[in-house]
């Protein structure tokens, strides 16, 4: 009997040994388990967006929960390269400068296109603003302004009857009443800092006559109340100083906003200004690209977004080996197609994995260029990841660039994803208030507003909103994703972020209506680390 019991308890601690593997299970929303009442803390409002809707009952991407309880025993097992097509990117930031990426058949300042890609020296990647004498465009037209300049000459004097089947007299018609618009709307802008720069300067020479070389603060200024001058502090000077006081307006601020605002009359909007002057290329042959120069950091004090966008895709990635390609195409005004496509050439010739472009346009001269782009992205197994835009437009009905389809038609390819914006209220106001959404056109929402991240010169910031913080987070959990998982494919891997996110079926404010959260994107969903690599290790095992 004794040896009988020995062989029932063998068997039976074999059967519990063979027992299936438990696999975790996806997590989702439910609205009468997340009772947050209490406002977010300091410590939470900087990493708001890795956070989790369970756990933290925050709408985060999960990241935490995700290297906690997934990750704590696996190791990435790729290098992944991620191009930021934007503008020009600190590459000497401390959190930025060991990751980012190295043409290592490159060397550096031997004036010779070593590896035969036909681009000299670009051993961080490429700036498409420049030129070869180290010269960097800060200010570019509008498309529609472009659009403008080319049309008018064919367009300007025909009568409307003539061309009332023109698909080019459309697209004029519609850059004719964008320009007046925003002309007069800049006009405005203009005048208003022309004034301010006018108002601030007469003041302050006003109160230096008392106050000397003293620093012109509150204190210092009612200092004057009770003195022989008092009479100075009941002087519209003085409401003026104390309001830009008030609103941290120095004499930097002043002079430099005023000189902005005479730079987008001349050069944004102005049909005579040659913004391919530096170039010295044609934007109109998207052959010629003999163009540009390698100084990938220039002028990031004045541009910093790349920089930024950069941040946010390499602190999800901390913990991984990833590498950033800085491509700069991205200066005040819109992005020529012909720099967009060429980037996204050279970013899948040159090795990229995934690609962030976290800026956008309502027109577009050559979009077939960029559909062309796209599409080599994807026969070359590279995911693209764009921004939905700022405006709080509904993409249903515009036109929106970069996309993957015109008019709402049928997509060029499936490796790219639109991303819409979103905040860390879990309620009414999910969705940015700035965010373009619409459920043909925007793929997912990703956490937007209030993103930590880097600043030109090892400054950080915690202020980095609209859907291009969107985009990069997406683009960082992407590349966080094919680390570990190398074999999936860019289509793979679009899919499965928007299978696997988060969906919040409640009501949100979209401009004055009140929507389902979930009709907003072709997902419905805010993306979500944790799931996607639950979704990613189920695809792969089955």
């Amino acid at each position: 009997m004794k040896s009988g019991l020995v062989v029932i308890i063998t068997i039976l601690l074999v059967f519990c040994s063979c027992k299936r593997e438990v696999r975790p299970q996806a997590i989702g929303f439910k609205d009468k388990n997340i009772k947050k009442t209490e406002p977010l803390s300091k410590k939470q409002l900087v990493n708001w967006h890795l956070l989790d809707i369970e756990l933290d009952t925050v709408p985060g991407i999960s990241y935490y929960r995700a290297y906690d309880s997934l990750l704590a025993t696996k190791k990435p097992q790729k290098t992944i390269i991620v191009a930021v097509i934007d503008g020009e990117m600190d590459i000497d930031h401390k959190q930025l400068k060991n990751t980012i990426w190295v043409n290592s058949d490159e060397i550096l300042k031997n004036g010779k296109d070593d590896d035969n890609n036909g681009y000299i020296d670009d051993i961080h990647g490429w700036n498409f603003l420049g030129n070869t004498n180290g010269e960097n465009n800060r200010y570019v037209n509008f498309e529609f302004t472009r659009i403008l300049k080319k049309l008018a000459p064919v367009y300007a004097e025909k009568p409307i009857t003539e061309q009332k089947d023109s698909v080019l007299f459309a697209l004029y018609q519609k850059a004719k009443s964008e320009h007046t618009k925003q002309l007069a709307y800049f006009l405005n802008e203009k005048d208003n800092y022309d004034r301010l720069y006018s108002w601030y300067f007469e003041a302050k020479k006003e109160f230096t006559k008392y106050l000397g070389d003293k620093a012109f603060t509150v204190k210092e200024l009612d200092s004057l109340k009770n003195t022989k001058t008092g009479s100075a502090i009941e002087s519209i000077h003085y409401t003026v100083l104390i309001d830009c006081i008030e609103n941290n307006i120095d004499d930097d601020f002043v002079i430099k906003r005023k000189e902005h605002a005479r730079e987008m009359i001349e050069k944004l909007l102005n049909t005579d200004y040659n913004d391919r002057q530096i170039q010295g290329d044609n934007p109109d042959d998207i052959t010629d690209i003999i163009y540009g120069n390698n100084i990938v950091n220039n002028n990031i004090a004045f541009l910093n977004h790349g920089t930024k966008t950069a941040g946010v895709i390499s602190y999800i990635n901390s913990k991984n080996d990833i590498k950033i390609m800085p491509l700069a195409i991205s200066a005040y005004g819109d992005e020529h197609d012909k720099d967009i496509a060429l980037a996204i050439r050279y970013a899948v010739d040159n090795g990229a994995h995934v690609i962030n472009m976290s800026f956008g346009k309502e027109f577009s001269m050559y979009p077939e260029w960029v559909f062309s782009a796209i599409k080599y992205a994807d026969q070359h197994n590279v995911l693209v990841i764009s921004s939905a835009g700022n405006l709080s437009n509904d993409l249903n009905s515009i036109d929106y660039f970069p996309n993957d389809n015109l008019a709402n038609g049928t997509e060029v390819s499936d490796n790219f994803l639109l991303v819409g914006a979103t905040t860390h209220f879990l309620g009414k106001e999910l969705k940015a208030e700035s965010s373009n959404y619409g459920n043909i056109d925007v793929d997912i929402f990703a956490p937007g507003e209030n993103i930590y991240t880097t600043y030109p010169k090892d400054q950080y910031i915690d202020d980095f909103g609209g859907t291009s913080s969107a985009s990069a987070v997406t683009a960082g959990v992407a590349a966080l994703l094919l680390s570990y998982y190398p074999d999936l494919t860019a289509r793979q891997v679009k899919h499965i972020l928007m299978d696997s996110g988060i969906e919040y079926r409640f009501n949100v404010k979209v401009d004055d209506s009140i929507l389902p959260f979930n009709q907003l994107s072709r997902s419905g969903k805010v993306i979500n680390a944790y799931n996607a690599f639950i979704k990613a290790d189920n695809i792969l095992k089955n």
